[in-house]
């Protein structure tokens, strides 16, 4: 048995930005909001985080001082994902040496490799690393997904943790189950499908939700990881999911910000090619916003 990362709820957690770069003090703020909401685990520089429209010595930044702010206090996690193997062993060798508890490691996109190239991509990795990886499965963004058979292969690597699954592909889920046991852990990539996706062994989510309601999500997480379904189930369907529906109404973190900001965090703005909200759906976000006692 491999013992995961994390368990729970682990925010994916945006960045704020200046017009000089990042907001190392509201992210300083942001961070402690999360550890005091009880949230399990940080993951910085994922999706939600843009890491993508950050310069290389940013990244690192921003997960050096992230493993500082933190200070043992709950798990950390970093994005060291690339289309380019050889990128995403710097980013993780960096990572692992500032002190993270996990890398995140996205599927190659663009160039969409095959299953024997995600084998070879990941174990190349994972062979040159002292920290777990957590593999990600995103096929929404990077036009690829993972076979079981896959991930069965990739699990027989010490190193190869487990995967965030954000496909909301529940075949892929249970043939994964059957093949690996819990020699390879799952957490949910969908705040919508936290709660299935761990009654079927899921360890946790990475969550967009967590930003603005952390406390929410660990209570639902905890009370799956208690056998607490029907009250997981609960919080899933009435609190959780009109959350969700209005994060995911635009391409995200475009909502969470948004939402962030309408909050009073002042999370700053979205880097380009990200753009702001329409008017209407910013409408139908303070809504939701509104309706969840958050604004």
């Amino acid at each position: 048995m491999k013992t995961p990362v994390f368990t729970g709820s682990c925010v994916a957690i945006v960045t704020p930005f200046t017009n000089d770069g990042i907001d190392f003090e509201k992210l300083g703020e942001l961070i402690e909001f999360q550890i005091a909401g009880g949230t399990d685990c940080i993951c910085i520089c994922g999706t939600t985080g843009e890491a993508s429209t950050q310069t290389m010595e940013e990244h690192k930044q921003a997960i050096r001082y992230t493993v500082q702010k933190v200070a043992g206090r709950c798990k950390v996690i970093a994005g060291t994902g690339s289309n380019c193997t050889k990128t995403a062993l710097e980013l993780s060798l960096d990572a692992e040496e500032a002190g993270v508890d996990g890398l995140l490691i996205v599927t190659p996109y663009y160039n969409k490799t095959t299953q024997k190239g995600l084998i070879q991509h990941y174990t190349y990795l994972a062979d040159h690393v002292h920290t777990p990886i957590i593999c990600y499965n995103v096929p929404g963004r990077t036009g690829m997904t993972f076979t079981a058979a896959t991930y069965a292969q990739l699990a027989k690597h010490p190193m190869i943790n487990g995967v965030k699954e954000a496909s909301g592909n529940f075949d892929l889920i249970a043939h994964t189950r059957m093949l690996c046991g819990d020699e390879f852990n799952i957490w949910s990539g969908e705040d919508g499908q936290v709660v299935p996706l761990m009654a079927m062994g899921g360890k946790g989510v990475i969550s967009v939700v967590a930003n603005i309601a952390p406390k929410l999500m660990a209570e639902m997480s905890h009370l799956c990881l208690e056998g607490k379904f029907t009250e997981a189930a609960a919080l899933q369907c009435d609190e959780v999911l009109p959350l969700a529906d209005a994060m995911f109404m635009e391409t995200n973190p475009i909502p969470v910000k948004e939402a962030m900001n309408l909050m009073g965090m002042n999370v700053g703005e979205l880097r380009m090619p990200l753009c702001p909200m329409t008017d209407e759906h910013r409408e139908t976000l303070k809504a939701a916003l509104v309706q969840a006692g958050l604004m």
